[in-house]
């Protein structure tokens, strides 16, 4: 690429960050941290869990990203009677009026859409999970012996309520290692909150304009992954991944004691290709330590599983990343 059409690329990239934050203000109060680690994960090719009580605006924050980028939108409430035809389509009996003759014709599901709302994933029971899942991994659909590709950009957000456990089926690890970032809505700060319930109850809000057509955001997702990371900052992830697990000699010796899974060789992948999105995003067409180590926690916070005697004492996953970037050495 040559150095003309990178000055180009971070300058264009750079002023529609500045207009994403802008038409998604028109909406959301608050939550930049939040929208930008969505937009990384959609930059990225990925996928993401969003982790969040409820009353905070997960899914109009997924609905008006949808409208910014121009992208068609369904979201899927999941419930324990959910099946995977339910997500996928189905195939239906029709009858040819001329001839009298009956064909099948596949009806699509709602994962045939750019960005999917996975509403309370962990409330439908693991063979419907995992429907939705195989379509994120493969994007493509399976049915009647037909495969159907699904039109990219293709974004999975997966929501989970933190706060009603019973009756739900948890992912297993290995599938939310699948996910590129765990991203956790937290409640907004008073000043903001105040912001929000005086605008909302005000007026009706704006819709929030296009800034990105689907094709743009297709050629920057190939430019994402054209972005140079040095040798010494790839080293740096995987020894930071490396140091989750409790079995490797570079682990300090809290995660020995207080980890009882650590992060895979995944982990490692997605903190270099978030961290190429993340540089972009901020003006610069090389990824940094500093990229890394902002993209940690989301990265990282659900490939690593603490063991029971952490659980005990209250800590977190988050809690054990923390203290992980503090004592890691570049």
């Amino acid at each position: 690429m040559s150095e003309t059409n990178e000055t180009e690329i971070l300058s264009n990239i750079q002023n529609a960050r500045e207009r994403i934050q802008t038409e998604l203000n028109k909406v959301i109060i608050g939550q930049e941290n939040i929208i930008e680690q969505m937009t990384i994960g959609l930059m990225s090719r990925g996928h993401a869990l969003l982790t969040g009580v409820p009353g905070l605006g997960k899914t109009l924050l997924v609905k008006s990203i949808a409208q910014t980028f121009s992208l068609s939108f369904k979201r899927i409430q999941f419930t324990p009677d959910l099946m995977p035809a339910d997500i996928l389509g189905t195939e239906v009996v029709e009858e040819d009026k001329g001839t009298g003759e009956r064909i099948f014709r596949f009806v699509q599901g709602p994962v045939f859409a750019n960005i999917i709302l996975a509403d309370e994933i962990n409330r439908t029971p693991p063979k419907t999970q995992a429907a939705l899942l195989e379509a994120m991994e493969e994007r493509q659909v399976t049915a009647a012996g037909q495969t159907f590709e699904l039109e990219p950009p293709f974004f999975v957000l997966a929501t989970q309520n933190p706060i009603e456990l019973e009756g739900t089926y948890p992912l297993p690890e290995a599938q939310l290692d699948r996910f590129l970032l765990n991203v956790v809505m937290d409640y907004l700060p008073e000043a903001d909150e105040i912001r929000m319930v005086t605008e909302t109850t005000a007026s009706l809000n704006q819709s929030p304009d296009q800034v990105f057509s689907p094709g743009e955001i297709l050629e920057i997702q190939d430019w994402v992954r054209q972005v140079p990371v040095s040798e010494h900052v790839v080293s740096y992830a995987v020894r930071l991944a490396s140091s989750t697990r409790p079995v490797a000699e570079s682990a300090p010796a809290f995660v020995k004691d207080q980890v009882k899974w650590g992060a895979g060789s995944r982990a490692s992948q997605a903190l270099i290709l978030a961290g190429k999105a993340r540089a972009l995003l901020h003006g610069r067409y090389t990824v940094a330590i500093e990229d890394v180590q902002a993209l940690a926690v989301p990265v990282l916070r659900h490939r690593i599983i603490p063991n029971f005697h952490a659980e005990a004492e209250g800590i977190t996953a988050d809690t054990l990343i923390h203290r992980l970037l503090e004592t890691f050495q570049e």
